[in-house]
């Protein structure tokens, strides 16, 4: 047996994510309850009785799930831990809960392995507010409000948003910051004002610190 090397900077074939089949009972009812997520409805193939795919994207993501017949021998409802990541943990677990989802109320926790304690973090920080809910077979996701990437976890070389809420909570933040900013240089308007947000928001995805 031959270990492997790991030679630096050279470029290897993309590993794209692209599909998690999630194992369930009722096809038709698990159906149901992803497209009242608000969820894309991708595909739907049958084949006989035998073989059925239903494919389903959530918004502004760029991986999919599979659900149907003959995909998994995984007993229904035994998925768990599907993280769903959001800028905005409130707004995200309101939509939710508007179109009837049972979640749980938001948590956080203080350090990864630290027990949850009730609400959002208090300081925002990225990486430690979550709700949780099942679709019907049991299956259970994890909403987690992500608003900056460790380094590393991105191409740093790469700004991307998936949608134009991803964006605007992007453009908030920034604002936000951009206040503390001009009170910091004696309250005076920035003229510069644009070049300061879109450094803001290059450096927050990309895990890099953030401009004073």
């Amino acid at each position: 047996m031959t270990s492997a090397t790991k030679t630096p900077n050279v470029q290897t074939v993309d590993l794209k994510l692209e599909v998690v089949v999630i194992p369930i009972s009722n096809v038709d009812r698990a159906k149901r309850f992803y497209d009242g997520l608000g969820w894309r409805l991708d595909a739907d193939f049958a084949v006989g009785d035998t073989f059925r795919v239903v494919q389903f994207t959530p918004p502004g993501s760029q991986s999919s799930i599979h659900f149907g017949t003959g995909l998994t021998s995984a007993a229904p409802g035994s998925a768990s831990g599907l993280y769903l990541v959001v800028s905005d943990i409130e707004a995200a677990r309101a939509e939710l809960a508007g179109r009837g989802v049972d979640i749980s109320e938001i948590f956080h926790r203080t350090g990864p392995g630290q027990p949850p304690v009730s609400g959002r973090d208090p300081e925002r920080r990225s990486y430690r507010s979550y709700a949780t809910f099942s679709d019907p077979d049991g299956n259970g996701w994890l909403l987690q409000e992500v608003t900056e990437r460790l380094p590393g976890r991105v191409d740093a070389d790469i700004t991307t948003f998936t949608s134009p809420t991803e964006l605007a909570a992007a453009l908030r933040r920034a604002a936000a910051a951009h206040d503390e900013h001009e009170k910091r240089t004696g309250g005076t308007h920035d003229e510069n004002w644009p070049d300061w947000y879109a450094n803001y928001i290059v450096q927050e995805q990309a895990g890099k610190p953030l401009p004073l």
